[in-house]
């Protein structure tokens, strides 16, 4: 199974990934976004959040 990642330092915290998939992404401690459910929502989910994502900061691994 693939996961999501995300590169916080290249995060703005501007929370789309949140929104489009709060069951999987969250902020962290620090504001930035995390992904702390990797198997919390579908992969064609989580590549909505991917492909959206301004900076391009979320991946799979």
């Amino acid at each position: 199974m693939k996961t999501a990642v995300v590169d916080s330092e290249n995060c703005i915290s501007c929370g789309l990934c949140i929104s489009v998939c709060p069951t999987v992404f969250r902020f962290d401690n620090s504001g930035k976004s995390e992904c702390f459910a990797p198997a919390g929502a579908s992969e064609t989910e989580i590549q909505r959040a991917i492909d959206g994502c301004p900076v391009q900061c979320i991946s799979w691994t």
